[in-house]
């Protein structure tokens, strides 16, 4: 049998295993490196040096970058706000404050995002808009049959009710344009005769329904007899009612 077979037996057998992992047992002690006694060593220095006279002056270390000292912030590894440097990031929420205290804001109608762009680039401050005054209303409510007018004041308490009927028309001259106009005549000359003109800054025209009276007291406001009244106006709105579904409409009249 040659001397190869009991080396593969010994390969293949578990005891190969040890015999590889003898040589490295057998290592010196002089090849492990002990732990480190730096920081005991230095702790020990630190307590026997004597303390530093004016002859020795302890120098400064020299500087990590080529920057001067004065213009170099060195970057803080902590995010806690009492680490940051000085003049660095731990003092942004106070330039912050004072700039937005100094744009104003936080104020109507100025502040930093208050601020419009031209053309040219430059940006300068929007005004602020003026504050909104409730107007005096001037209602005009014209039926089939009937137009009434009512004024009321910026606080919506009426100041003159009139109907076409108030003034003398009966029955169903009520409903025609002539006695419309003659009745918004009467309400704007009794405006007139009480000083109401003097108090009105702005007015609001409100109508309502699709009478002749809609466009006979429109042709007053418009004529000579709204002339210290139309230019006031600020608004003219539409408050028709229509029904959107709803109850069931009466059954329409069959003539005939």
């Amino acid at each position: 049998m040659s001397r190869t077979a009991p080396r593969r037996l010994l390969a293949q057998s578990p005891l190969g295993l040890f015999s590889e992992l003898a040589p490295s047992s057998k290592a010196s002690a002089r090849r492990l490196r002990p732990f480190s006694h730096t920081c005991r060593r230095k702790a020990d220095e630190d307590n026997t040096t004597a303390p530093p006279t004016q002859a020795s002056k302890p120098q400064k270390p020299a500087a990590r970058y080529a920057t001067p000292a004065d213009d170099f912030v060195r970057p803080s590894a902590s995010l806690n706000p009492k680490a940051q440097p000085k003049g660095g990031m731990g003092n942004l929420a106070t330039m912050m404050g004072s700039f937005l205290k100094k744009a104003n804001y936080g104020k109507p109608g100025t502040g930093l995002f208050n601020t419009n762009t031209a053309s040219d680039g430059t940006i300068g401050q929007v005004q602020a808009p003026p504050e909104y005054a409730e107007p005096h209303h001037f209602h005009i409510y014209a039926t089939r049959h009937n137009t009434h007018i009512t004024l009321t004041s910026p606080a919506r308490t009426p100041l003159i009710s009139v109907s076409a009927g108030n003034i003398g028309f009966r029955h169903s001259a009520r409903k025609h344009y002539d006695s419309a106009f003659q009745l918004a005549s009467y309400v704007m000359l009794r405006m007139q005769d009480r000083g109401i003109n003097a108090q009105i800054k702005q007015l609001e025209v409100v109508l309502r329904g699709f009478g002749a009276g809609r466009e006979a007291v429109t042709k007053a406001l418009l004529g000579l007899e709204g002339k210290h009244l139309r230019h006031k106006i600020v608004k003219v709105a539409d408050a028709t009612r229509l029904k959107f579904g709803g109850t069931r409409s009466k059954k329409p009249r069959r003539l005939g």
